[in-house]
């Protein structure tokens, strides 16, 4: 028995709770219950493990109960009966007490309050009496009518009052088809039953117990009306039937799309606790009304009141200790009446309870009810978004389980189920929920996706458009367009199926259980609408009866996209659906009539005479720019007259900005398969998209600023694409006419709001090369000025250098473009004519390209580019000085002013590029291909002013030194000894260079008369490039001429020497000297004989190969001419030593200039019989001079102490 109540008071002061009416999420620590420790219960030997939190209560801080005086009347009412009171929460104003009737959608407002349990931690949602009410199935007669649902591994548990339904029919015409099925099918004389007198004087009894139990202390209010007070104490239906009552059809609110928290109307968490209860291996958030009081020998104790002359059943019992589990209250103080005057109390712990007198239960059987159940509803509850009902009659031990969804669709008005609204908007904030959680998201996609499908499908979209354009928007946001291409990646999240996802097939498959509790097969006719059935209660309390998975996995496999192209579709169809529901809320009369979604609108490009070339460019840019100019200062509008601000306006703007990435995506993708019509047609489509934006954008973000730079860059470089790939031009046409319906249905939406001609100068496919650079460049122009507008050149510094760079690249195109015209002009005029206006046009546009592209790279600091313009540049100079030659006949043709200076010009250029280098290892490729461009042109002036000589300007020894210096300058840019590609032209050029000024040293000598010491030094410097040169071309395995002809040079300059010799032995020396010469041309004779055999065996080996084909290389005329020559020198060379050599034998005798004598007098004889065959081959000529110089060279070396070399 309890004591004092003041002790009681004492003893149970709890801590402080939260304050009073407002929403309170309390920690374990301040939970207002000691509910944050779990309970294990030991009945029976059977151990039941119990753990109930607190997640939010509005109860004030617990008081001891008012023990009453032994024979107080609770007939008679106290004096703040039914007045409003904190400490009874929701009984203080209700007749019903902690047994008050549960709302329909009381699990769905206990779901929007605790979202992120819904889908995931938890496996049950409901009020704490539809859970007892379940436990209770096998011990009760009574019926039980529960509405089930099923949010991703969670059930949401509601009570269905199929009395209250049929009410509501009868004056509404809803649920007709539920009523005419009940009928048909389980209850055929179905009328609404009437509550006894009994059960209303029970109520009062309570109500007025609990009243005088909380000791009228002051602390109840009235109530705020006496209609409402009157209405409340009436023990008419009318209270009862309105405290289930329906909600009106749902309606969202504006707010949800934006703010998945907003309460949702009519869907109120209306419970003074929401406990979050584990039993056993079960998950459930539960709510709970009972009052809580202290005063026991716990903190917590609940208060029942009991007839004395009534034992306490099993029902009770039981619905006494699961009250006490869910809310954790270790004790129970009962209070015995007779007729209403109070008898006696009594205190039983929790763990008592299921051994009471007449109140025997076992809690195993309990937990295994409890298990049984879950699994039962998991494995037949499979589809999101439906209704199931969970039935059993009044007296009937069947329990049937009916998809209440297909049942209403059967009857071609789905939306009859008043859940339906309930239910989706719950998918759509579970979804919205996930999707908010960053760090987590990847994980979840497939299940928010199959959320938002189920919530989509379940709306009505004419009724609805606001929830179904926001869940659409969520769906194309799953799809990450901007992350890195890893589909094929066996890391990648969205590929792989996780423990709780499976597919589409596995869902639809029956459980198979081996007791085929769950077949339909065995059961009567009547019962075919049936999902499941348990056929008798009593396997309810037996173990592992139905054996199922306690986790829910939802059919949530996230789509593989194999490409990004199939993603981007994807995002796209989400887009349009989202899009519709917009546009079909718009109600305005002039929408564009011509406009039809089935129609497709025309892609035309138009020739370039109707834009009027680059000039017309140029005013659609300036367009474009005050437009982008209003942008900043906001002044936009659309055409379908949406107001700013409302939800169709923000929706549009973020589907729209989604259906510009997505095709900027396509395009970028398109671009990478070379595939440039298709790209070019999407970009048109995202430029399209963007172009709507800004119609409809008040504030333009600089991040979607960035977006159009981005679009307009990706659409240059498609321009320059198309422009370097134009002879596939036909296949580019016709990919980019294409376009699918889904496009003109997009692109009709985006005509609703704007002509979408924002970008037509950019995306046109032109005809016309100069036409499509033009574009190019213009893009790039424009994507630079927009990141000029704001901060975003400084914020995205990677994306500024690039679109530089594409503008240094495309000024750089250009200027070649126009250079190769001029250079194609100059070609086309005939010789000795003066250079056109055109030409000269061409080099003013081409020289702005490169110098503004060299501005380009010189800001970014590019110095590699930036020397390539500049290289460019100098090139443009070369054709401007090639374009003043040929002004006069070829004959009395002389290096011009206007060449020297326009080459002068290349050599600035070209040396700036080296300057803008620094150093080789910068760039070694770019260094070389400068320099050797340098030395071309070095090389190019010397040849011309040698060739061409302008004696009527200057005199022969300027002339001389200007092709010395130029010809030493292009030597020094020459670079022979890097082992590189270009290594054998390089060392062609200095060989070459080392001949040209032998020979005009050669040539100086000859021509010169007086001054002694210059003409010394001529003689040596000629000597000196004779020798280099013919090392130079020894080494080269294709110049066997050149170094023939550099070797005749030289035996020629030896006879010019000789012919101003005196002396005999003078003379002897030179002329072993250039017969020394003479035999090192046997390597050169060597090549020549190998190309000529390779000639002559090409027909035996390959009849249908020309024989001119195998030696490219070689100059057959030029080969017989020097050969020619070659052995008239040889035979005059050995003709003169057989003369000298007689001469000096006559004077003095010497073994071994007789020995020289003999072999060259044999040497001379086999020349002139060989020289007097006409007959014989250019290879047999050849043979003859090689066998001849091996003899010489074998003569020569026996004597050689005696002869020069």
């Amino acid at each position: 028995m309890m004591g004092d109540p003041k002790e009681a008071r004492a003893e149970a002061s709890p801590p402080q709770s939260a304050a009073r009416g407002g929403l309170s999420l309390l920690s374990q620590a301040e939970s207002e219950e000691p509910s944050a420790q779990g309970s294990a219960l030991l009945v029976g030997g059977n151990e039941v493990k119990s753990r109930a939190v607190v997640k939010y209560s509005s109860a004030p801080p617990r008081t001891a109960f008012a023990r009453l005086e032994e024979k107080t009347d609770l007939k008679l009412p106290p004096a703040n009966w039914l007045r409003e009171s904190a400490k009874l929460g929701p009984a203080g104003t209700t007749i019903l007490g902690n047994s008050k009737k549960s709302k329909p959608f009381s699990s769905f407002g206990m779901a929007y309050d605790f979202i992120d349990s819904v889908g995931n931690d938890v496996d049950v949602v409901s009020d704490s009496e539809n859970i007892k009410k379940l436990l209770k199935i096998p011990y009760s007669k009574s019926h039980v009518s529960m509405a089930v649902h099923r949010i991703g591994r969670t059930l949401l548990l509601d009570e269905l009052d199929i009395q209250e339904l049929f009410m509501r029919s009868s004056q509404t015409g809803d649920w007709t088809w539920l009523k005419e099925f009940y009928q048909r099918l389980i209850d055929q004389k179905w009328q609404r039953k009437k509550k006894s007198k009994e059960h209303w004087y029970q109520k009062a009894i309570l109500s007025k117990f609990l009243y005088y139990s909380i000791n009228g202390d002051g602390a109840a209010q009235p109530v705020p009306s006496p209609a409402e007070q009157q209405e409340s104490s009436s023990s008419d239906q009318t209270h009862d039937s309105e405290g289930a009552s329906w909600p009106a059809p749902f309606e969202m609110p504006s707010s949800v799309s934006e703010d998945p928290s907003a309460s949702s109307q009519g869907l109120k968490n209306d419970f003074v606790r929401n406990i979050l209860w584990t039993f056993e291996d079960i998950h459930m958030l539960v709510g709970s009304n009972m009052p809580i009081f202290g005063g026991g020998r716990y903190p917590a104790v609940s208060l029942r009141l009991r007839d004395n002359n009534k034992p306490i059943n099993v029902l009770t019992g039981i619905d006494y200790w699961l009250d006490n589990l869910i809310c954790n209250v270790p004790e129970l103080v009962m209070c015995f009446h007779v007729n209403g005057i109070v008898q006696k109390y009594e205190m039983i712990k929790t763990e008592e309870i299921p051994n009471l007198e007449n109140s025997n239960f076992s809690t195993k059987v309990i937990k295994d009810i409890a298990q049984n159940i879950l699994s039962f509803l998991k494995s037949n509850c499979t589809k999101e978004g439906h209704t199931y009902w969970l039935f059993k009659a009044s007296g009937s031990d069947i329990v049937k389980l009916y998809d209440l969804t297909t049942l209403c669709e059967e009857t071609e008005d789905k939306y009859q189920n008043p859940f339906t609204m309930p239910v989706a908007i719950l998918l759509y904030k579970v979804a919205c929920n996930m999707m908010m959680k960053k760090n987590q998201n990847k994980k979840h996609y497939g299940t928010i996706r199959t959320l938002l499908l189920n919530c989509v499908k379940l709306l009505d979209k004419s009724r609805h458009p606001q929830i179904i354009a926001s869940a659409n928007y969520m769906l194309s946001e799953l799809f990450q367009l901007d992350e890195p291409k890893k589909e094929e990646s066996s890391d990648s999240p969205l590929n792989e199926n996780s423990d709780e996802s499976y597919s589409e097939e596995e869902e639809e498959m029956p459980d198979s259980d081996e007791n085929g509790s769950y077949g339909t097969s065995s059961d009567p006719a009547d019962d075919n609408k049936a999902v499941a059935i348990i056929k008798s209660v009593g396997e309810l309390s037996v173990p592992e009866k139905y054996k199922s998975i306690h986790q829910i996995r939802p059919s949530c496999a996230f789509p593989v996209c194999h490409d990004t192209e199939e993603r981007c579709r994807l995002v796209l169809s989400y887009v349009l659906e989202g899009l519709k529901s917009v546009d079909s809320s718009i109600k305005k009369e002039n929408d564009l009539p011509a406009a039809d979604p089935s129609t497709p609108i025309p892609l035309k490009y138009e020739d370039e005479s109707t834009r009027g070339g680059p000039e017309g460019l140029e005013k659609q840019m300036a367009l474009f720019l005050d437009k982008m100019g209003s942008l900043q200062k906001g002044n936009c509008s659309g055409q379908s007259g949406m107001t700013p601000g409302s939800w169709q306006h923000k929706m549009k703007l973020q589907l729209i900005l989604k259906s510009s990435k997505a095709y900027y995506i396509l395009s970028d993708a398109a671009m990478s398969l070379q595939k440039y019509g298709r790209a070019l047609r999407y970009i048109k489509l995202a430029l399209q998209s963007h172009d709507t934006y800004c119609c409809l954008c008040t504030n333009m973000l600089s991040e979607v600023l960035l977006f159009l730079s981005q679009y307009l860059t990706l659409c240059g470089d498609i321009q320059l694409m198309l422009a370097q790939n134009a002879n596939n031009r036909a296949a580019h046409l016709e990919e980019f006419n294409y376009q699918t319906k889904e496009d003109q249905e997009i692109l009709h939406s985006l005509h609703r709001e704007s002509s979408c001609q924002g970008f037509a100068w950019a995306t046109d496919l032109s005809t016309d090369l100069e036409s499509q650079l033009s574009v190019s460049c213009k893009c790039y122009e424009a994507a630079n000025e927009i990141l000029q507008f704001s901060d975003l050149k400084s914020q995205n510094p990677e994306h500024y250098v690039q679109v530089l760079k594409r503008m240094g690249n495309i000024r750089n195109e250009i200027g070649v473009f126009y250079m190769n015209q001029a250079a194609a002009l100059q070609g086309e005029r005939v010789v000795s004519k003066s250079v056109s206006a055109a030409e000269q046009q061409l080099w003013k546009k081409s020289f702005s390209c490169f110098e503004k592209g060299i501005h380009n790279f010189e800001s970014i600091d590019d110095a590699t580019n930036a020397a390539l313009l500049l290289c460019n540049t100098g090139r443009l100079m070369r054709v401007c000085a090639q374009a003043h030659c040929g002004a006069e006949d070829e004959f009395k043709r002389e290096f011009s002013p206007e060449e020297g200076l326009y080459y002068s010009k290349a050599v600035d250029y070209y040396l700036k590029a080296l300057r803008s280098l620094g150093t080789r290892d910068m760039h070694p490729v770019v260094w070389d291909s400068v320099n050797w461009e340098l030395s071309t042109t070095y090389f190019t002036m010397a040849t011309l002013q040698q060739d061409y000589a302008p004696l009527s300007r200057k005199a022969q020894e300027q002339i001389e030194k200007e092709v010395s210096e130029a010809m030493m300058k292009s030597l020094k840019h020459c670079d022979v000894d890097s082992a590189t590609a270009r290594q054998p032209l390089c060392q062609y050029r200095a060989a070459t260079i080392h001949h040209r000024l032998a020979s005009m040293y050669h040539s100086c000598l000859r021509n010169q008369v007086g001054d002694e010491h210059l003409r010394k030094q001529h003689r040596v410097l000629a000597d000196l490039h004779y020798s280099k040169a013919a090392k130079l071309f020894q080494l080269l395995k294709d110049a066997p001429c050149e170094m023939l002809r550099v070797q005749l040079e030289r035996v020629a300059f030896a006879e010019f020497q000789m012919s101003s010799q005196n002396s005999n032995v003078g003379k002897l020396k030179t002329l072993s000297g250039a017969l020394d010469i003479m035999v090192k041309t046997e390597h050169a004779f060597q090549l020549i004989r190998k190309e000529l055999m390779e000639e002559c065996d090409q027909p035996k080996n390959d009849e249908t190969t020309p024989a001119a084909d195998s030696s490219p290389n070689l100059n057959r005329e030029e080969v017989i001419k020097l050969l020619s020559i070659f052995e008239s020198r040889l035979s005059f060379l050995l003709l003169q030593s057989i003369k000298l050599l007689s001469t000096s034998k006559r004077k003095m005798s010497n073994a071994e200039e007789d020995a020289v004598l003999q072999t060259n007098k044999q040497i001379y004889s086999q020349l002139l019989r060989a020289t007097a065959n006409r007959n014989s081959t250019v290879l047999e000529r050849v043979e003859v001079i090689i066998c001849l110089l091996e003899q010489l060279a074998s003569g020569s070396s026996g004597s050689s102490s005696s002869v020069v070399p």
